[in-house]
């Protein structure tokens, strides 16, 4: 915790306003004089890499609704008279695009860190629940953001998500036809999808305001996964992590501005440049990269479970899988946060990662191409969905009870000293 404030106004204009509405007080309390554990290594800057990432998308997406129009006559040369004819409009229209698969890439390693270092554990699970609510804001505004640009993969990528949610029984087809605004995709869909990917943005900032707070209360957990003792064990946030991530961000801007100005294409898919034709599907449909391993989950289930067919089984394993991210504070039953003192633990996590990538490879792929040796992707996916569902229901419950972890530093400070009396 943050403890008393240390901010003093200086006399005249700054005293009258801190006795009015303290915001620079509050500014200075969480950004500048805020103890932050003195062991955090780069893996704790993407949280300040996702802040800049997320004004970049607001500022760009802001811009570009100038210029879009929400036809599905005229969505689609919209957007090429933006890269073409609006001044600085192909900077504007990369940014977006690519600055949206970035912003996943630095979410999802923000996760895998939080898993690895048990980031989720108490007295942090509203903090982890609420960044599984940003995180499904990001899927819901990314998706609708693909559709925006009607082309091919926009148009079907639409058709075959929305028409998932007819499998939900009772409320599922009047759910699909609300999404839709009629019987199939099309002017209403995407005048729907338009307002809803403008709003969404601004409501994710809204919870990210509630993460912040959430985080300054138990405040930053570290490497260790040792609460803070002592005084000795935190240093200021500034200058020390400012700087620190300020460098990160950077390094990760260069790596955007690379793919941005040399590479604008290349996270797209190529059926995306052709106009929406409702008469011609194309061969593989695919979702944007970030959402290929829930792709692979969905498709997945091709037999029926009990009385729940197929479809309806792929769609529970696809929201399902991210679901139990909500309950994964209680599904992890030992004690100890970090996972560099649960030796058996990490090598299943590393297995979990492994399985998330290939995950993410099968949704990429035909199900009944062959992936060595004569299996199938389908098979692969299947494989790597069950251990997906085993790790959160099965391995983290069991291995919390019978592993013996290492021996832990008494301190933060001693871990970072290398004095520890374990």
């Amino acid at each position: 915790m943050s403890g008393p404030s240390t901010y003093n106004p200086k006399p005249g204009l700054m005293t009258w306003l801190d006795d009015r509405l303290p915001i620079i007080r509050l500014g200075y309390d969480s950004f500048v004089d805020y103890p932050t554990p003195r062991n955090l290594n780069y893996w704790w800057a993407f949280g300040g890499i996702l802040t800049v990432f997320l004004m970049i998308q607001i500022i760009t997406g802001i811009t570009l609704a100038m210029h879009y129009i929400p036809h599905e006559d005229m969505a689609f040369n919209s957007i090429q008279r933006i890269v073409r004819d609006v001044p600085n409009g192909w900077l504007l229209q990369s940014m977006h695009a690519n600055g949206a698969s970035f912003f996943f890439i630095a979410v999802y390693i923000h996760m895998f860190r939080g898993l690895y270092y048990g980031s989720y554990k108490a007295p942090r699970e509203i903090l982890w629940i609420l960044g599984v609510v940003i995180y499904l804001l990001m899927m819901a505004t990314g998706f609708m953001g693909y559709v925006l640009p009607w082309g091919q993969m926009s148009y079907w990528g639409a058709m075959v998500i929305t028409n998932l949610v007819g499998a939900i029984p009772f409320v599922g087809e009047a759910i699909r036809e609300w999404l839709w605004g009629g019987f199939t995709v099309g002017q209403a869909t995407l005048n729907r999808f338009f307002s809803l990917h403008y709003l969404l943005p601004f409501i994710i900032a809204a919870v990210v305001g509630l993460h912040i707070w959430a985080l300054h209360v138990p405040g930053n957990g570290n490497p260790v996964g040792i609460s803070v003792k002592t005084k000795k064990d935190t240093l200021p946030f500034h200058p020390y992590y400012t700087v620190k991530d300020g460098f990160a961000i950077l390094l990760y801007l260069m790596i955007f501005c690379f793919f941005v100005f040399f590479m604008p294409n290349a996270l797209g898919h190529a059926d995306n440049f052709i106009e929406a034709n409702a008469l011609s599907t194309p061969s593989h449909i695919v979702p944007e990269w970030y959402y290929l391993p829930f792709y692979a989950i969905l498709r997945a289930i091709t037999f029926d479970i009990g009385p729940i067919d197929a479809k309806l089984g792929g769609v529970l394993a696809m929201f399902g899988a991210i679901a139990i991210l909500f309950v994964l504070p209680w599904l992890d039953t030992s004690k100890v946060r970090s996972m560099r003192f649960r030796p058996l633990t990490r090598w299943f996590f590393i297995f979990f990662v492994v399985g998330a990538l290939g995950l993410g490879y099968c949704g990429a792929n035909n199900p009944d191409d062959i992936v060595f040796g004569g299996i199938k992707f389908l098979w692969l996916a299947q494989f790597l969905t069950f251990y997906y569902f085993a790790y959160f229901l099965l391995i983290l419950p069991i291995l919390g009870i019978v592993e013996k972890p290492k021996p832990r530093p008494a301190s933060i400070e001693e871990s970072v000293l290398g004095t520890s009396k374990a």
